[in-house]
């Protein structure tokens, strides 16, 4: 789908709402009279072909070719002198305008599609040259990859003006004359050889000294100056296109209505004959526009001046007004003939012409280095390859088993234990001390605390004896963290603490606080081991996260560069610039005293609509995002709401599609 497509569409829709004036009697008369009965529906059948629904192949690609349109024609029989003689109904002369006039609006299709493929690529080729002018470096590396081209072109006038010299030092012979073949010429070379080596040797060191007088410039200067020149050119060219496309739009196949399907006014649906006229005047201004589009000479303003002038004084145009306009669709038809098999083609190659010699250069200009270094260093690289072919094998089998050792110990292996966990596998479990290792030194320290205090009950208790009862209570309080009879007789070996370390228990009661340090430390780090083992399936993911955002990452970077995620990125970046040019387009724009777009940069804003519609269709999720796009997209385009609304629908698009297309 395009722009052009839309065009050609609707102005097909209007074609087939002309009001003929006939019945079936008057049409089954014109059977009855006309010597060839078939030739209402050889009209009928062509207008079928050239109708944009008729068939499922024109719906999809409503313009038809150059050669289809010109064969249409042929078959149509108007291409032929009339025959005066014949008699024609006024069916036949309306399915005869009818016919020419689709055939016209496929013509008109077929130019704009020709200048919207001439016009976009020109961006490229100007961008090329900003980069040549926008470093040091990118002019002396274009510089030296035209060198050979300036020495070919530099060698090629010296030969001329060797060979001019030589021909006038020639005492009154005409063998050098420019007329003479090569080969004569030739022969009389290699018997005045000296001679025709000093005039070079003369013609090199002149040239050389006026060069340096005229100029006085380095070839960096030159290489620049040039570059400037043709993108200059190029610019030009962009802006006459853009200009011409804009008064195809804006003026070709005019019918009224404000060009809407389903409106009722205009000169289609007043019942007139004044659309006849419309499509005279749309082939001449076609015509017009290809014959002084390409004429950079001229600014825009006098190549629209002289559009507009062709067309008024347009000589097929100035038919008598007594005349009954019977043959008028028959030099409309040639006049169609003869864009499409002779000026079309003609103006695609002087287009080209333009383009190749103010482009960029070709490839095989601009890489011309690197191919010859890399062809005289291919041997050498053919060597080292060759010579450190173990290396470069033990390097793949490293850079498999690191992969290999990569997915199994850190995807495989962490994706088992967090499904062990998620399981309650006691293999799977985190800890950071054995399970009963609490267990046996509490009950060490209770067995302790007990001993000391039967053994010292008078230190531990003050009483001479302990019962059962006080025993199980000295239990129960060291269970909970109480020590007392053990710290009483620490308190009382500490008065004296020589007497109490040889003869008292002084060493004992220390020892049973150690191990109840011990103790309190593993008690400790049981709460710490409680709580990892609650956290245990946050520690296991966050174990498998590092591998797990590598392989997201290798698999995303496979997948943009298999199936085109890449390409996206890059249409999503090309369609900020294009809104970026299209609202440069509209802030830059001189209005007319309507407040509308000028023909140029009307075609200008086209050219980027085109270019942006094939990038957001590619881009936009689903058909209701790409219909409404589609919608703000004439919106757009329109040159008849005015700049101001124009903006707004710029900005419309940006934030409503910004998700796919910023």
């Amino acid at each position: 789908m395009s722009v052009v497509s839309d065009q050609v569409r609707r102005l097909d829709a209007q074609l087939d709402r002309i009001p003929f004036s006939h019945d079936d009697d008057e049409l089954t008369a014109a059977h009855h009279a006309s010597p060839e009965p078939s030739r209402v529906k050889d009209l009928l059948r062509i207008i079928k072909f050239l109708s944009t629904t008729a068939n499922a192949s024109t719906a999809a690609q409503p313009v038809l070719s150059e050669w289809q349109v010109k064969t249409l024609l042929d078959q149509s029989s108007l291409l032929a002198e009339p025959d005066e003689e014949k008699e024609l109904t006024q069916y036949e002369t309306d399915l005869e305008w009818l016919l020419v006039s689709k055939a016209t609006v496929q013509t008109y299709g077929i130019i704009m599609n020709m200048l919207l493929d001439q016009i976009v690529p020109l961006s490229d080729h100007i961008w090329y040259w900003d980069t040549v002018l926008s470093s040091p470096t990118s002019s002396s590396l274009y510089m030296a990859q035209t060198s050979p081209m300036r020495l070919w072109g530099w060698s090629q006038e010296i030969y001329q003006d060797s060979k001019i010299r030589l021909s006038k030092n020639s005492s009154g012979s005409t063998e050098l004359s420019s007329k003479q073949d090569e080969s004569t010429w030739g022969s009389y070379m290699s018997r005045n050889w000296q001679q025709f080596y000093g005039i070079v040797r003369e013609s090199i060191r002149e040239r050389s000294f006026a060069d340096i007088q005229r100029r006085a410039k380095s070839p960096f200067t030159l290489s620049r100056e040039e570059a400037r020149q043709k993108q200059s050119k190029l610019k030009r060219l962009r802006e006459m296109t853009a200009s011409g496309l804009g008064i195809l739009i804006e003026e070709g196949l005019d019918f009224g209505g404000n060009g809407s399907d389903d409106g009722k006014s205009g000169i289609i649906m007043s019942n007139s004959q004044e659309w006849k006229g419309v499509v005279e005047r749309s082939v001449a201004l076609m015509d017009s526009v290809l014959n002084d589009v390409l004429t950079l000479e001229t600014g825009v303003a006098c190549f629209e001046d002289r559009v507009f002038a062709g067309v008024e004084e347009d000589p097929e145009l100035s038919i008598d007004a007594e005349d009954d306009g019977r043959n008028r669709p028959h030099v409309v038809a040639r006049r169609l003939e003869y864009i499409l098999k002779e000026h079309l083609p003609r103006h695609a190659g002087m287009a080209q012409d333009l383009v190749n010699m103010n482009g960029r250069p070709s490839r095989w200009v601009r890489y011309w280095l690197p191919a010859t270094v890399l062809v005289f260093s291919s041997s050498t690289i053919l060597r080292i390859l060759f010579n450190r072919k173990k290396e470069i094998l033990v390097w793949i089998a490293d850079l498999g088993a690191t992969i290999k050792d990569f997915w199994f110990n850190w995807i495989v292996e962490p994706t088992r234990k967090v499904i062990g966990t998620i399981r309650h596998d006691s293999n799977s479990d985190i800890a950071i001390m054995s399970r009963d290792s609490l267990k046996s030194d509490r009950d060490s320290l209770e067995r302790m605390v007990v001993d000391f205090a039967l053994d010292r009950p008078i230190s531990a208790t003050g009483a001479s004896s302990l019962s059962e009862s006080q025993v199980a209570d000295i239990r129960t309080k060291v269970q909970q963290g109480d020590l007392t009879p053990v710290l009483r007789a620490y308190e009382k070996d500490l008065r004296t603490p020589l007497m109490g370390a040889v003869r008292g228990d002084l060493v004992r009661t220390l020892l049973i606080q150690v191990q109840k340090t011990k103790v309190d430390v593993e008690v400790a780090m049981t709460g710490i081991d409680t709580l990892l083992r609650s956290q245990e399936l946050v520690f296991g993911f966050v174990g498998l996260t590092p591998g797990i955002l590598v392989s997201i990452a290798v698999f995303q970077y496979l997948h943009n560069v298999f199936s085109g995620g890449f390409r996206r990125d890059k249409h999503a970046d090309r369609c900020l610039w294009v809104l970026r040019d299209i609202d440069r387009i509209l802030t830059d724009a001189t209005p007319t005293p309507n407040s509308l777009l000028s023909y140029k940069d009307h075609g200008l804003l086209v050219c980027e609509l085109q270019v942006l519609r094939r990038l957001a269709l590619d881009l936009l999720p689903t058909d209701a995002y790409k219909q409404r796009f589609l919608e703000d997209v004439e919106d757009l385009g329109s040159n008849l709401k005015g700049i101001r609304s124009q903006l707004r629908t710029v900005d419309r698009i940006r934030w409503v599609y910004s998700k796919w297309l910023v």
